[in-house]
């Protein structure tokens, strides 16, 4: 995921690969679908915007084959170096607020990157300028706004409490630029900016054990400035990790909405 001056889930910290198991565990299944759907395959040129992990990349590239190649670019790139061998290419970049590192692209495709990019609407123009004639774009990204919930099923204290603390951990999100509303835009906007056979969907994981995963990193890992930010006081986050990890609670995820389309 692409982190900009001030982002809320820096990548160096040690919660991330947990949250990047969490991601893989959640979503790839979704990604992978859409991006089988869209003929990924060998001899393409594809670019993993703001990749953050190695999942995605690592399939793009058995898929592209050694007659294929893989850009995968973040600004911080220390979680998708290993995969950093032929077909793919590892490069630090900033979509927001740099030119495309290359053009004639079969395939670009960001997961959960745009929604925090201060420039989206510039790094959206950049995907795009980057990609061939007839060359696919995927955008997949959340949508907080739509289902603002941890618990949606809000029948206790626990849940009131992971609510409380999802409510703030969005208002975090949001002081840092963050659109919480962006996911429901994306095929709008993918049609104003030109491309061909637009479609989307979404995904809305309920509970399951990687959403608890995802909720106990993200927890750990912004606990300070939940503190800081009058949220929540440390014995209340000790108090919601114990009901994570009892696992008696219904634990959701925002709705990632993908959007994919065609450039003329």
């Amino acid at each position: 995921m692409t982190r900009t001056d001030g982002y809320l889930l820096d990548n160096g910290q040690s919660e991330a690969a947990e949250r990047f198991d969490a991601f893989a565990t959640l979503f790839d299944p979704t990604t992978f679908r859409h991006l089988q759907a869209l003929g990924v395959g060998p001899g393409w040129r594809c670019w993993e915007v703001g990749a953050g992990g190695t999942s995605v990349v690592s399939w793009l590239a058995k898929r592209v084959g050694p007659t294929g190649r893989v850009l995968a670019t973040d600004i911080d790139t220390s979680r998708v170096a290993p995969a950093g061998r032929p077909p793919v290419e590892v490069r630090v970049h900033d979509a927001g607020a740099e030119e495309p590192p290359g053009d004639g692209f079969d395939l670009v495709h960001a997961r959960l990157v745009l929604v925090h990019v201060p420039d989206r609407e510039r790094a959206l123009r950049s995907m795009i300028r980057a990609l061939r004639p007839g060359g696919r774009l995927l955008v997949e990204d959340a949508d907080p706004a739509l289902q603002p919930l941890l618990c949606p099923d809000e029948h206790g204290p626990e849940q009131q409490l992971a609510n409380r603390l999802r409510h703030g951990f969005r208002q975090l999100l949001s002081q840092r630029g963050a659109d919480l509303s962006y996911g429901r835009r994306l095929p709008r906007l993918l049609r104003e900016a030109g491309l061909h056979r637009v479609e989307a969907d979404a995904y809305f994981p309920v509970t399951s054990p990687a959403c608890a995963a995802l909720e106990s990193a993200t927890v750990r890992q912004i606990r300070d400035q939940l503190v800081s930010a009058g949220v929540a006081s440390h014995d209340d986050i000790d108090r919601h990790l114990a009901n994570v990890a009892a696992g008696d609670m219904d634990l959701a995820t925002a709705p990632m909405i993908s959007a994919w389309g065609r450039k003329g």
